[in-house]
């Protein structure tokens, strides 16, 4: 008989499928990657969150361009670590990345779905991706910053990204690719920061 379960779970596969694929930085990641299984997430605090986080900066006057939603990408070893981000958030001190910023005043998040660790992925190893809704809003370009006295969100923006290298060598080493495509993405009002940026909604896992 019909499925409505399957059904849906495969097209939701498919969805997640394709986000992923219109998302990698390396065009022969298509051959590389295999997708077995997608979750959807639905929280209905973050989704309510999102859609605040839109409205108040459309009050704000925000461009429609900076209001659109696009997607990001998280890595996790099991499951669980999955799970959990799903549950309670993308939260401040979760990041081991800090040259875009204090890692305790904002999050990390990845633009490639090819391209989600230092290190890059070997033949055989298998992990959970968490694909979130990103509202990135106004983004500032800031150059890395190596030092322990960190960057800290601009007043104004929601949201710093690397120096774009458009003339980046093909040898690029796999950390720099992941530093240099990282959203670092905050939340500040009355000078002090969300413990969870509500411009991240955790979307599905796979």
């Amino acid at each position: 008989g019909f499925h409505p379960e399957a059904e849906e779970s495969s097209s939701l596969l498919e969805t997640a499928v394709s986000v992923l694929q219109n998302s990698y930085l390396d065009s022969t990641s298509q051959e590389g990657f295999q997708y077995s299984q997608a979750i959807l997430v639905e929280n209905d605090v973050f989704l309510s969150e999102l859609k605040a986080f839109a409205q108040a900066k459309e009050a704000a006057g925000y461009s429609q361009e900076e209001l659109e939603e696009t997607f990001a990408f998280l890595l996790f070893d099991n499951e669980e670590e999955a799970k959990e981000v799903c549950q309670t958030g993308l939260r401040v001190n979760s990041s081991s990345v800090s040259m875009l910023g204090d890692p305790a005043k904002g999050v990390y998040i990845s633009k490639y779905a090819d391209c989600l660790h230092p290190r890059p992925w070997y033949h055989g190893k298998s992990g959970y991706i968490v694909i979130c809704k990103l509202i990135k809003g106004k983004v500032k370009v800031v150059s890395e910053n190596y030092t322990a006295s960190y960057t800290c969100p601009s007043p104004g923006y929601d949201c710093h990204v690397a120096v774009s290298r458009n003339n980046l060598p093909s040898k690029t080493s796999h950390c720099q690719a992941f530093e240099q495509s990282q959203y670092y993405v905050y939340e500040v009002s009355d000078g002090s920061t969300a413990e969870r940026p509500r411009q991240i909604c955790p979307y599905i896992i796979i």
